[in-house]
């Protein structure tokens, strides 16, 4: 409920105070109108020939251009699982072997989080929202300024994400640019990440020789090796490809690192329409899946079955200018187009929604994250990446908008979940009792009472005040509200922070930039 609201009158046992306390508490989990997990997959975009076009052509592109620039090793994987490797350097695909590496793929892929409540079981159109990027920037909307990320906001973001109910992951939102050198980042970015939620996330290394540092730290939070692997908590956000078509060398060694380290990957292709993708929706489509079924190939061939997120990341251009358009309706059917490819596939697969253009938490702000998260949770998008917090087309990241962003997910969250339709919800019943001898309303009836909760969510920040209420509780300012969560949040400890004796085992090995 909106805790903006308050009464004037006097608090008395069963009163509208007491009922509005009441009714303002967190609901157990059973009892949310939404979650995490829930079913999308109504809206279609591409036709079923749309579709198989699609599929047909990804499939022309490996069998005829393939990918240039494997490592050694790759090649090595490839070729001995089938792929030809041209004189011109370049690996290609024959059809036969992209097909039977989809039949054998896992069909479901569980992502876990310190914390078991927080796994996330990825298959058909199974819906989670959480942060991703790797902005460089934090946006201070009260300054109206930006200024550059650092470790403590990294953080500190993953302390609020821990509070937020429908923020279901965090991915690692920005950059630690106080952090001149690259293994100790990716270092503390684990260490950022890991104690300030214990929701699965997600992570990414500079370099393959860094992977085996992060493995030795994930075990040592885990409480060993053993426990790591049976319950591995953090996953790769792994850029294998630069497009168009050309694997990335190091990043293809860090995935078969990270892979052999017992860690599930996010297969990343980043294409940009119009300058790395073809500039159609339906070509940069095409492009992305091509891309991310030769990552499948190469993640099969290391080692067979191996937890792997289909990730197809094709991002808008502003033709115009150059400048990215996370915020516009094309990026909204990219994404809803590749999530119905996932689904084609049955393949866990992930996407980016959710992201805006506008440099601060504003209206424009608002239509943009709105408009491709609804489109991405109805698509059935099994992870929604980048869907909170993240401004000005992924350079800058804002706490307040994290915070913010769980209210508008909880609105995408029931448009994923839809209309029910039953003999109980068609309410005939109920119409006849108060249009016949009744009080001509439902106000306080017992059938909109006893599901006020279980079909409607509420917003947390969101105000739905009268204009003359609004007057008299001082106008509240959304943001300014947003920024007072923030501090309410982090002014406590944080409930995931290791335990003593841990957090000094990993301060003597690791040279950790947080404070003790």
């Amino acid at each position: 409920m909106n805790d903006q609201i308050k009464s004037s009158a006097p608090n008395r046992s069963g009163g509208r105070a007491a009922r509005r306390a009441a009714r303002a508490a967190p609901l157990a989990a059973h009892l949310r109108p939404i979650r995490a997990g829930m079913s999308g997959g109504t809206y279609n975009p591409l036709s079923q020939t749309d579709i198989e076009n699609i599929h047909r052509t990804a499939l022309d592109a490996l069998e005829q251009i393939g990918l240039a620039d494997a490592p050694e090793s790759g090649i090595r994987h490839l070729t001995r699982a089938g792929a030809i490797l041209g004189d011109d350097g370049r690996i290609r695909f024959p059809r036969a072997l992209v097909e039977d590496t989809i039949a054998r793929a896992n069909r479901s892929v569980t992502l876990m989080g310190r914390d078991p409540v927080h796994d996330m079981t990825l298959s058909g159109t199974r819906v989670h929202y959480g942060t991703a990027g790797a902005a460089v920037h934090m946006v201070d909307p009260d300054g109206r300024r930006y200024r550059e990320s650092t470790v403590q906001d990294l953080h500190d973001a993953a302390r609020i994400a821990d509070r937020l109910d429908n923020i279901h992951f965090l991915q690692r939102p920005m950059v630690c640019r106080d952090i001149a050198d690259n293994m100790e980042m990716d270092m503390n970015t684990i260490y950022a990440c890991c104690s300030g939620t214990t929701k699965h996330v997600g992570v990414s290394f500079t370099e393959p020789g860094f992977v085996r540092h992060g493995l030795e730290l994930l075990h040592m939070i885990a409480g060993g090796e053993d426990k790591w692997r049976e319950r591995p908590f953090v996953s790769n956000s792994n850029c294998f490809v630069v497009p168009p078509m050309k694997f990335a060398t190091e990043s293809c060694q860090v995935m078969e690192e990270v892979i052999r380290g017992g860690m599930p990957v996010l297969l990343l292709s980043a294409g940009m329409a119009g300058a790395t993708a073809p500039s159609t929706i339906a070509g940069a489509i095409v492009q992305a899946v091509a891309e991310c079924l030769a990552g499948l190939v190469y993640v099969n061939a290391v080692q067979p079955g191996h937890p792997a997120v289909f990730g197809t990341w094709p991002f808008g251009l502003d033709l115009r200018t150059g400048a990215m358009t996370i915020g516009s309706g094309e990026q909204a059917l990219l994404t809803a187009g590749c999530a119905q490819m996932h689904r084609f596939y049955d393949l866990p697969g992930g996407a980016a929604a959710g992201a805006a253009d506008s440099k601060l938490p504003d209206m424009q702000a608002g239509w943009e994250q709105m408009c491709s998260s609804v489109m991405a949770g109805l698509s059935g998008l099994n992870m929604v990446y980048e869907a909170a917090g993240m401004h000005a087309s992924l350079l800058g990241f804002c706490h307040e908008s994290l915070i913010l962003s769980d209210d508008l997910i909880g609105q995408a969250l029931r448009c994923v979940r839809g209309i029910e339709v039953s003999e109980d919800t068609l309410a005939l019943d109920q119409i006849r009792k108060v249009c016949i001898g009744g009080t001509g309303h439902y106000l306080g009836t017992e059938q909109t009472l006893g599901r006020m909760q279980a079909d409607h969510v509420y917003p947390t920040l969101g105000n739905r005040m009268s204009p003359k209420e609004w007057d008299e509780q001082g106008k509240p300012d959304l943001v300014a509200n947003a920024t007072a969560r923030k501090h309410e949040i982090l002014s406590q400890r944080a409930a995931a922070r290791l335990d003593p004796a841990t957090d000094a085992r990993i301060r003597a090995r690791f040279t950790i930039h947080l404070p003790a």
